[in-house]
């Protein structure tokens, strides 16, 4: 066999009028070899089989299987082929599917993730974008878990966007992020556009939730569902998710509260997202001085009557963090799981049991102050219990010594007695009706002479 580069050498000896033999002398090449590469009978870089190929007769087979299902699995393949008698190994398998080209490219799939987009011109005031951006590994402190939500809402015509942290996605944190992030944008515009979240739609059919509905006319807002399987209808958004994720969160650090993240993402949304640089019919301008001119609609007076509920554990002083602050709650639920609800709008939030009894009300600090909210009953209730606790003694130490008790050595003497075989004590000999006692021992000396004599 000969490579490109020997195939590229022998042509150019012929060229300049070589002979066969001599270019066979010069390369050490066979002579058929050179003829046959010269004649074109031959292809460089692949060796000739000199045997029939054992791939063909399933060729016709892997080729049909992988026109009814382009994405079937190559291992899947092989177990197949191998109920057919298929005796190549699984790397002969996937070496012959990758040399000859036999898995085709899905024209179904290819129409979603190849297919050309066309530029949305988005006429100002008309649409707000909105996606859940899922951010993983947030910091232990916040007792998130393994992701944190983050709201992302984008004017789609200025690309002004806003953003809010969540624990969760469910419906009223959604609620309570929409209000958030469009008084943050500076209104409502005509539409919301989201994609098929179960908390705006039924993510088979699109229709909107009646639930959902309730929101949307409480703001005025007509709501749009991009078509299954189209992202990028609403790329403003998705184009700042990318952003956001990779240039805040990526270096946001782990010793930030999740108030001080809040307070970091809003910076960072003004200072690197507002000042950008848009082409306008006017010549270029900031992402502020068009978002500035967009005609939105004033927000409601109060957001949309929604409850936010999220899992709490009190601390052992009996307090319940929340957003920034604490707040009491009797000591029986010291150490315990808790349901922390707050009625969006309201400045008040309750404190229920796991069970859902409501023991505690408290009227909310604002987020982030760090202040303790107690109750004048709860701290008198608490004192009582911490000091019943006081007067129960000092905790034993580590290695401290106690030998063992009075009771302890009795017990082990009556043990001590029983396996070595003697007489229990008076005190630990049972007492029994049938016991008697032996007084005179004549009467039976006496019964023994009378049979000695008999």
């Amino acid at each position: 066999m000969l490579t490109w580069e020997n195939d590229v050498e022998v042509t150019a000896l012929r060229k300049r009028g070589w002979s066969i033999s001599a270019i066979a002398r010069h390369t050490g090449f066979d002579r058929k070899t050179v003829r046959k590469y010269l004649a074109g009978d031959g292809t460089p870089g692949v060796r000739a089989r000199p045997g029939p190929d054992p791939f063909e007769p399933f060729l016709d087979y892997v080729t049909a299987r992988l026109v009814e299902d382009p994405h079937l699995w190559a291992r899947t393949l092989y177990d197949e082929l191998e109920g057919l008698g298929f005796a190549l190994s699984y790397q002969s398998l996937t070496r012959n599917i990758r040399q000859r080209d036999l898995r085709p490219v899905c024209q179904d799939c290819r129409t979603a993730t190849q297919r050309p987009n066309a530029v949305i011109d988005h006429q100002p005031g008309d649409e707000t974008q909105w996606d859940w951006l899922e951010l993983p590994n947030p910091p232990d402190s916040w007792g998130w878990g393994k992701t944190a939500h983050l709201l992302v809402g984008s004017l789609a015509h200025s690309g002004k966007w806003r953003a809010v942290l969540s624990p969760s996605a469910d419906q009223p944190h959604l609620v309570a992020g929409l209000d958030t992030v469009s008084r943050g944008l500076g209104g409502v515009s005509r539409v919301w556009r989201f994609d098929r979240m179960a908390t705006v739609c039924d993510p088979g059919s699109g229709r909107v939730t009646a639930s959902f509905a309730g929101v949307a006319k409480h703001y005025g807002v007509s709501v749009a569902i991009c078509p299954p399987r189209r992202g990028n209808r609403k790329g403003v958004v998705e184009k700042i998710n990318h952003t956001a994720a990779q240039r805040w969160w990526r270096t946001l650090p782990d010793d930030v509260s999740v108030e001080q993240a809040q307070v970091s993402v809003d910076r960072f949304a003004a200072v690197r997202g507002d000042t950008r640089l848009r082409a306008t019919a006017a010549g270029r301008s900031s992402v502020a001085t068009v978002a500035a001119a967009e005609p939105l609609q004033s927000m409601p007076a109060t957001p949309y009557p929604v409850i936010v509920s999220e899992p709490r554990t009190a601390s052992r002083q009996a307090l319940v963090a929340y957003r920034g602050n604490r707040y009491s709650v009797p000591p029986e639920l010291a150490a315990a799981q808790v349901i922390v609800s707050h009625p969006l709008g309201e400045h008040f939030l309750d404190i229920a049991t796991a069970g859902g009894i409501v023991i505690a009300r408290h009227r909310m600090a604002a987020d982030g102050l760090g202040v303790v909210v107690r109750d004048g009953g709860h701290v008198i209730a608490l004192d009582a219990a911490a000091m019943a606790t006081a007067t129960t003694g000092r905790p034993h130490r580590r290695k401290e010594r106690i030998p063992p008790g009075a009771a302890a050595r009795a017990a082990a003497e009556h043990l001590l007695r029983q396996r070595d075989g003697k007489p229990a004590a008076a005190a630990d000999k049972p007492t029994s009706s049938t016991d008697s006692t032996v007084i005179d021992l004549s009467a039976y000396e006496r019964a023994a002479q009378k049979r000695t004599l008999k």
